[in-house]
């Protein structure tokens, strides 16, 4: 790919703020349509497996066997240390909090995750791949939470279906409504408490579903592509050079690149935009350069902003003007608010006997799944609205765990040399409502190392969101218990803002622009060479991953940005 030396030129037919999940479809999509395009990442340039450096690194090569930095952590990674996925494996992907901060409530904080990497968080995710349905699509408009959604279900199916092509989906095919089946390679298995903990929940509680998870991990080879099939390994978080899972470093920047149309520019911040109020277009997107200092300027026909939710609206409010004082495309005054993020940190785990003979094999990376099976009727009456849906797994302990139970002595360690008990846990994921009062701004004086306004935050949970906690916590309880599980543990750890690291909305789409910053193509109501199709484009948050929709929603307005381009009409 194209490094930072290699760009000659400041005109090009479209440019791509990010690199992340979104930012590198838009890439591959406007490339292999013929533009030259320009990809415009904050983060440090990374090597598609060469710099995974932390991949297989053995423990005893790790400074202090891997154990947290606590001065370092707390000084320099107070917020993206709390990641599962963050370690001495993995620091050298992560946001640098002291060098980038933001301002938030201590009293209701929210936890703003960033990679700082060329990638982005596709380096990072949890690979959960789960289509919307018109459930979802329609719950703004049927209890009146939020802005109608302008696209329906049948809208987006084949964008989906394109998608799942390309990234390489394993799953099951399960006929549910309320979670659409996709194009899926041969699932994973579930291992044997997990099946039994399915037969359970099917006989207990009719009409709920456990399944193996749909992830964006190889299964099979994909035709025409340089990735390898998962082979279980486990360390995903830390890179898989392999390419089994998907990520924009092992799949949709090397086929933008084929292309010849992509240039890449990596330490490189985006500023703002500028705008022509005369055309109603953007005429140039302003960048620092993250090394030189040096402010730069590119321009283009096209624009998509792929930079994250937070990321792409700091941009969008920091681009001000007298036709646009509050944020550019912000007519409406939607910008920067309805921010959600799942409802998540309720985690309920059993003990299964009776499964002794058997020991799992490998490390499968991905776990089970329990779609949403609340409020699919008009009729139930609960005291919530939308719903929720389970992720977990099961597994049995080895001495790492056993090593933590009382104990002392020869004989206990003697027994830390047999495999322990059976658990499962499941971990709730909710839908949060789309609330005004939870927002992003821009702080009116402190400033990053760039210049540029901080971002913040304000965000708490609503009554509807707590109710559904209560619910989710009280059904994962029956459900471990009805499957024969005893010693049962858990609870509500009281998840704070940003911490499934779902966020989305401040960009929202919907029908009327009095309203809603985007259209139905993720197209800004007010500036017509303008697009944003990362996570801040979402009306609604649904209660499951939210990453294939936005794979989805920006093939899908690239097509539609191609067309209009060429025909003039844009």
């Amino acid at each position: 790919m194209a490094a930072r030396g290699d760009v000659t030129g400041t005109e090009f037919d479209a440019i791509v703020v990010g690199s992340g999940i979104t930012g590198g479809w838009a890439a591959k999509e406007l490339t292999e349509r013929g533009l030259k395009t320009l990809v415009l990442e904050r983060g440090k340039p990374l090597v598609h497996g060469r710099d995974y450096v932390g991949e297989h690194r053995p423990p005893w090569e790790v400074p202090f066997r891997g154990l947290p930095l606590r001065e370092l952590y707390a000084h320099d990674y107070p917020v993206q240390s709390k990641s599962y996925a963050f370690d001495e494996n993995t620091r050298h992907f992560w946001n640098n909090d002291r060098e980038n901060p933001y301002q938030q409530d201590e009293e209701a904080p929210f936890d703003w995750m960033r990679a700082d990497v060329v990638g982005g968080r596709s380096l990072l995710w949890g690979r959960q791949v789960y289509r919307w349905s018109d459930l979802d699509f329609t719950a703004n408009r049927a209890d009146g939470h939020g802005v109608d959604w302008p696209i329906r279900y049948a809208d987006l199916a084949p964008w989906y279906a394109h998608v799942e092509r390309f990234v390489g989906v394993s799953g099951e095919k399960l006929g549910l409504p309320q979670l659409p089946d996709g194009e899926f390679l041969r699932p994973m298995e579930l291992n044997v408490v997990e099946r039994a903990f399915a037969r359970a929940l099917k006989e207990h509680f009719p009409g709920r579903v456990c399944t193996i998870g749909r992830v964006a991990v190889l299964t099979e080879p994909l035709p025409g592509q340089d990735r390898g099939v998962c082979h279980y390994c486990g360390p995903c978080h830390r890179g898989c050079s392999v390419g089994a899972y998907f990520s924009s470093l092992s799949a949709t920047l090397p086929a933008a690149q084929a292309t010849g149309n992509l240039t890449l520019r990596p330490r490189s911040v985006v500023d703002s935009l500028e705008h022509d109020p005369h055309t109603g277009r953007v005429t140039a997107v302003r960048v620092v350069d993250a090394d030189a200092k040096a402010r730069l300027r590119f321009t283009a026909r096209l624009v998509f902003l792929c930079g994250g939710t937070v990321g792409s609206t700091q941009i969008l409010l920091n681009s001000r003007s007298e036709r646009f004082p509050n944020g550019l495309g912000n007519g409406s005054g939607a910008l920067g608010r309805y921010l959600m993020d799942h409802t998540s940190l309720v985690h309920v785990t059993g003990r299964f006997d009776g499964f002794d003979e058997y020991y799992p094999t490998g490390y499968r990376p991905n776990g089970i799944y329990i779609p949403r099976f609340r409020n699919l009727r008009p009729d139930e009456a609960l005291p919530f609205v939308r719903g929720y849906g389970f992720q977990g797994e099961a597994w049995r302990a080895d001495w790492r765990q056993m090593s933590r139970q009382p104990g002392f002595g020869a004989d206990f360690k003697r027994s830390l040399r047999r495999p322990g008990p059976w658990y499962l846990r499941l971990m709730g994921f909710g839908e949060c409502l789309p609330y005004a009062t939870n927002y992003v701004e821009l702080h009116p004086t402190a400033v990053d190392r760039y210049g540029i306004p901080q971002v913040r935050f304000h965000f708490e949970w609503g009554a509807n969101e707590l109710a559904q906690r209560r619910d989710m916590l009280e059904q994962a309880r029956a459900m471990l218990a009805a499957a024969g599980a005893r010693d049962i543990e858990g609870g509500d750890f009281n998840a704070w803002g940003g911490a499934a690291i779902h966020e989305m909305g401040t960009a929202r789409m919907g029908r009327d622009p009095r309203e809603s910053v985007l259209n139905g193509f993720n197209q800004c109501h007010e500036v017509s060479n303008l697009f944003v199709t990362d996570g801040a484009c979402m009306a609604s948050s649904s209660c499951v991953n939210p990453s294939i929709t936005y794979m989805a929603l920006t093939a899908r307005a690239v097509d539609y940005a191609v067309q209009r381009l060429r025909d003039g009409s844009l």
